[in-house]
């Protein structure tokens, strides 16, 4: 738990009774980024107002206060957390001059509507009280680290949305999911990252908070102090991109490069690619609202659109995101990028062939961009059990790791947590970390029993349709005009037949011979009278992650069984003695 997260949650109590616990966050909040930006702030202030009464272009204003403080964002108001309270009858007003004079890239308070919860605070009686307690909190970097900050954003809105009764999950991800997903994104390149002065470019479209991307770079300065990382997220729910953009600005970061909005309906960032991506998009969240949009889009964009490869259905968008992150890869002929995500099991397998999520496989495979897919332990999320995934993609792989996907076990590598969190029992140790990096690494030289690396066309197949003759009421054929034998629906019968059947590697190329081979091995022997319909043979893709890794485990002997079940009997007729004496 956080202990300033619970400091700063305790000054909730005081909103008790004109607020609910589920509007507790809409002060918290905003209050708590208020007095991190107000202690940053603080030692440069006298300059900044020195500055503002010299020059009165906002553009000409930020240049010099960028030279003298080194800080890209900046407030001219006459007010702070050191002299708000000096003024009784004024404080409503003072605070929201206070906010009103940030520099324009503090839109911050707006995403929250905080002016509002002060007019609130003030007829509530409770404003002073408030603001006298978060004064007494020091929030400066130097008295808590970005990461102790980090944690207690993840505490309060944890404890927001459970007054609330809304899915933490949406707002955030948990940090040791994210350390190992940032640890496999960077694990091709750590040797280019090494290199003094490199500036490289990290992208979230589904940025929440500012997580994943605050993890990120925490993760390359810590192997090279000198290295550079531009950050760049968009994100939909107004708080979390409040959060998100404070916690940036508070860094020194351009806080510029976070927009707000819906990346699948509005991609802010159209045009531009990225070294790395990453994202922990919403899992099975319906997408019908965006539909005719997204739909318009793929229409008019045309082969090079982001949703070009195909659409999955629109009970579930995650992957339209996983298409979108593939399209702000860094062009190959530019470095190559690099995409890491993370996304439930549905992803792997749904859909038939030539459906949407299949073609989306097929031509990810086909372009040979996914590197390797990580199984997570289960119970990892705060408010989710389900099993999730890693995927990591690559349009320029390591020539050992070309026409090839690495499948990974991960789901032993966990350590239980000491306390649970919602739906989080269980934590990715630093090494758990170590050991799924580790096979990462090793690539085919890794334990075959959490590691198999695969040939992009092993997890193609096609699907036949068996049809079986029409008989009349003699046990006839019955045929067409041109006497072929007419086929039966209801004996109509579906097959997959695998590229790789019978051990062929020619892919798709191989489709007839491949096909022919096991409809004569394995339909055949059973129903001699059947026969291909050529027409309807369709290509899929899956990837069948469980099957790869299924341990065959034998039953007991009958012998054993046939004791434990005497024993059981036995008890029960003693117990049923018992009721009857």
């Amino acid at each position: 738990m956080s202990t300033l997260g619970s400091f700063i949650w305790s000054i909730a109590d005081q909103l008790r009774g004109p607020y609910r616990p589920n509007q507790y966050g809409n002060v918290i909040l905003p209050l708590t980024i208020l007095r991190r930006l107000d202690c940053i702030l603080e030692p440069d202030r006298e300059t900044v107002r020195e500055l503002a009464a010299k020059y009165d272009n906002p553009n000409r204003l930020r240049i010099e206060v960028k030279k003298a403080t080194g800080r890209p964002f900046y407030n001219t108001s006459n007010y702070s957390f050191a002299n708000l309270l000096a003024d009784a009858d004024g404080l409503a007003d003072n605070l929201a001059d206070y906010i009103d004079r940030f520099s324009p890239d503090v839109d911050v308070f707006e995403y929250f509507d905080f002016k509002k919860e002060i007019l609130a605070l003030e007829k509530a009686g409770l404003l002073r009280e408030v603001i006298t307690s978060f004064k007494a909190v020091d929030l400066h970097p130097d008295v808590v680290s970005n990461a102790d900050m980090g944690d207690a954003f993840e505490y309060i809105i944890r404890k927001f949305n459970e007054a609330a009764n809304e899915t933490s999950g949406d707002h955030y991800t948990p940090r040791d999911a994210i350390r190992l997903l940032v640890d496999l994104l960077f694990a091709e390149k750590d040797a280019d990252l090494a290199e003094a002065d490199i500036v490289r470019t990290l992208y979230d479209p589904t940025a929440g908070t500012g997580g994943m991307l605050a993890l990120a770079e925490d993760h390359l300065l810590a192997q090279n102090p000198d290295a550079k990382l531009s950050l760049y997220g968009q994100e939909y729910n107004p708080q979390s991109y409040a959060i998100c953009k404070s916690d940036l600005l508070a860094k020194g970061h351009d806080a510029t490069n976070i927009a707000f909005g819906n990346t699948l309906t509005d991609d802010a960032f159209k045009g531009r690619q990225f070294d790395f991506c990453m994202s922990n998009p919403p899992y099975g969240v319906d997408w019908k609202q965006y539909a005719k949009a997204v739909t318009k889009e793929r229409d008019e964009a045309g082969p090079y659109g982001r949703f070009a490869p195909g659409l999955p259905s629109t009970s579930d968008g995650q992957m339209l995101f996983l298409l979108h992150l593939v399209h702000k890869m860094r062009a190959p002929e530019d470095g190559g990028g690099r995409v890491g995500i993370v996304m439930n099991g549905s992803p792997l397998f749904n859909g038939a062939a030539e459906s949407g999520p299949s073609n989306i496989r097929k031509w990810l495979l086909e372009n040979d961009l996914v590197d390797a897919i990580v199984a997570l332990p289960t119970n990892m999320f705060f408010n989710t059990g389900i099993a999730t995934y890693i995927w990591i993609l690559d349009n320029t792989k390591h020539p050992d790791r070309k026409g090839l996907v690495q499948l990974i076990d991960g789901t032993s590598f966990w350590t239980k947590m000491r306390k649970n969190l919602g739906s989080k029992g269980r934590e990715i140790s630093d090494q758990d970390r170590a050991n799924a990096v580790k096979l990462y690494a090793d690539f085919t030289d890794a334990d075959p029993d959490y590691s198999k690396v695969l040939r992009n066309d092993e997890f193609g197949y096609w699907t036949i349709t068996v049809e079986r003759p029409l008989l009349d009421e003699d046990g006839k054929q019955v045929v067409d005009r041109k006497g072929k034998p007419k086929p039966a629906p209801k004996k109509r019968d579906t097959e997959n037949v695998p590229f790789t059947y019978g051990g062929s590697t020619a892919g798709a190329a191989g489709k007839v011979e491949v096909i022919q081979a096991y409809f004569d091995a394995e339909v055949k022997p059973h129903v001699s009278d059947a026969w291909i319909d050529w027409a309807k043979v369709k290509t899929g893709y899956e990837i069948p992650f469980t099957r790869h890794f299924y341990k065959y485990v034998p039953p007991r002997p009958l012998a054993e069984i046939d004791a434990d079940l005497e024993k059981q009997v036995a008890k029960i007729l003693d117990l049923l003695r018992e009721v009857e004496g």
